[in-house]
């Protein structure tokens, strides 16, 4: 036995000197830890080395810790780790595969128009080179690592991770076992709606976003409005039935209904706090507090004007995995957030956001400058088992910012993982700039791909050509989209766990001091908002769909991404919360929040 051999040459070694004793460690750490270290389970390393070399190692001087303590228990310690992780990996087994219906198009059109192809080769009109789909949907089945490096790309660019979601999580949920509705398919009326939607976040780059308030004075909000109330198949926000001015670009949430079986129907909500006060939530207006540091809300914003793949010549380029060969120019003068367009730059790169928000919250408000200078003071969320205690208080290890702090990190790449599998393995939707060929083409060069008539009649469409010359969708970013499919949408995955993850820490109804908006006049200040009451959750809720839709500001997302991203996201952050509660010694009654459905869960 590798142990027993070591440990009776250390027997022996007693009556040599200090320096052959020496030696000897040495060549015990180097040959008998680093070199066997494989052939050794965690119990064993703990058990057997702490176990057979005790004795020998007490001659020696040394004395283990539970020789002083006396009552720690080592092996029943190891145990209870190796039990919750067996415990933890059954409860999510036992969770059972949904339904994973699609749109149906990639079955449906032979030429694979209804499918995400970007980055393959494609002929002069935009149709991709079959042979290349045909390599990428055949490492997709295989999944051999192989397969993924003979996919035929069409230019310099690469698919992002496509292997990533392959990963096998060591916490949280498996991808295959969270539901999403399938997405709109390509010729229905919900994707119509949901591209005229997109058509006119284009043409409303440059609107600042205080304008988007019932009482608006202007024309474009308005026409945007009466455009979308024509469509028989929009699912964003309204009141009373209704899109208006205060509920156009707002975000939503979908689920898949639970009444229908087969995964097939969505169930769209808005989100507690998302339609109350202004646009943009608290988290993107306030100086992020780090130490001694700050991270100041203004940001760089484009200059108005900067749109792109206008031209099919460089539209078809980027569909190939090529560069437009241009850049966004950059208003030399730093701002806060005002416009539809800064709010798509900002969801073009993000920035501290959700760490941010923890710093924020958990910090406390400041007497000198409550704004600039200071957080938002929140209290811990009431079911946190340190609030009531009288000589304990949590850390990093549990139930404090920092534990918040690593589980935001870990669910960040989870929700990844999670909604990468959708976007390659599942769905492999239609990015909108794409859809955008398809109707430019109809439009242009007469085929007769399958457009829905309302977004061929609508104003959005009609100004849009006004405006750009093209039927092409004007997008925000020169490259375009990333090289993954549409849906779900991965940045909307990250807010969805994140936010959930932060509801889950801090008091969600504790109402937020000193909330402000960007001055009208000089978006380079804040000036005091004084309407209704914004809470902690609301404002979360707020700032998760405020990025989900601000990557339909840059022209990259579908609102139903976003909204079913959201949803993905906080399955995702549920899952590693019941993981994370097995393991905890503390009297824990669960993690209560708000659910996006506006739902109250214990987990």
């Amino acid at each position: 036995m590798l142990f027993e051999s070591d440990s009776a040459n250390q027997t022996q070694s007693e009556s040599k000197n200090s320096s052959t004793r020496r030696s000897f460690i040495g060549r015990f750490s180097r040959r008998s830890f680093i070199n066997r270290t494989t052939m050794l389970t965690a119990t064993g390393v703990v058990a057997g080395v702490m176990g057979s070399t005790v004795s020998s190692w007490k001659k020696e001087g040394i004395v283990q810790a539970r020789d002083i303590v006396g009552r720690f228990n080592y092996d029943r310690f190891v145990e209870k780790a190796s039990r919750v992780r067996v415990d933890a990996a059954r409860l999510e087994r036992s969770f059972p595969i949904p339904p994973h219906p699609t749109n149906g198009d990639e079955e449906r059109y032979s030429n694979k128009i209804g499918s995400d192809s970007r980055g393959l080769p494609h002929d002069q009109k935009g149709e991709v080179n079959l042979n290349a789909y045909n390599s990428l949907t055949k490492a997709l089945t295989t999944q051999n690592p192989d397969d993924y490096e003979k996919i035929i790309l069409g230019g310099t660019r690469k698919l992002v991770n496509p292997q990533g979601p392959l990963a096998i999580s060591l916490e949280g949920i498996n991808a295959a076992q969270i539901a999403v509705p399938p997405p709109p398919a390509l010729a229905s009326a919900a994707r119509a709606a949901e591209a005229v939607e997109l058509y006119w976040q284009a043409l409303l780059r440059d609107v600042p976003l205080s304008k988007l308030e019932n009482n608006t004075d202007e024309p474009k909000v308005l026409a945007a409005v009466e455009d979308l109330n024509k469509l028989s198949a929009f699912y964003g926000p309204k009141r009373n039935g209704r899109v208006t001015p205060q509920t156009l670009f707002r975000g939503s949430v979908s689920y898949v209904d639970p009444a229908d079986r087969s995964g097939k129907t969505a169930k769209h909500v808005t989100p507690p706090g998302v339609l109350d006060g202004p646009y943009l939530s608290q988290f993107l207006l306030r100086n992020i507090p780090w130490g001694t540091q700050y991270i100041l809300a203004v940001i760089r914003t484009a200059l108005p004007g900067n749109d792109f793949l206008t031209n099919f010549k460089e539209w078809l380029t980027v569909q190939n995995g090529g560069s437009s060969g241009k850049s966004i120019q950059y208003d030399p003068k730093r701002r806060y957030i005002s416009t539809v367009r800064d709010l798509g730059e900002f969801a073009h790169i993000g920035g501290a956001l959700y760490y941010g928000a923890s710093l924020l919250l958990g910090a406390p408000v400041s007497l000198s400058d409550p704004v600039a200078d200071g957080g938002i003071g929140a209290p811990l969320n009431p079911g946190n088992p340190y609030v009531n205690s009288k000589t304990q208080i949590g850390s990093a290890a549990t139930f404090a910012v920092g534990h918040l702090q690593a589980l935001l990190s870990l669910g960040t790449s989870r929700a990844i993982r999670a909604s990468y599998w959708q976007k390659f393995y599942v769905h492999r939707t239609l990015r909108p700039e794409a859809f955008g060929g398809l109707v430019y083409n109809n439009l242009v060069n007469k085929t007769q791909y399958p457009i829905h008539p309302e977004l061929l009649n609508s104003q959005a469409l009609a100004r849009t050509y006004s405006t750009f010359n093209t039927y092409l969708l004007p997008q925000a970013y020169p490259e375009g989209a990333p090289l993954h499919s549409s849906y779900t949408g991965g940045a909307a995955a990250i807010a969805g766990v994140n936010v959930t993850l932060l509801k889950a820490f801090f008091d969600e109804n504790y109402v937020i001091p000193n909330p402000v908006v960007p001055d009208p006049q000089d978006p380079t200040k804040l000036i005091p908002y004084s309407g209704s009451q914004l809470t902690v959750g609301g404002e979360l809720n707020k700032l998760a769909t405020n990025y989900a839709i601000g990557r339909g500001h840059g022209g990259i997302h579908w609102r139903t991404d976003g909204a079913a991203g959201l949803a993905l996201g906080e399955e995702v952050a549920i899952s590693l919360l019941r993981d994370e509660r097995l393991g905890y010694n503390e009297k824990f009654g669960g993690f209560t929040f708000t659910k996006f459905d506006g739902t109250r869960i214990t987990v």
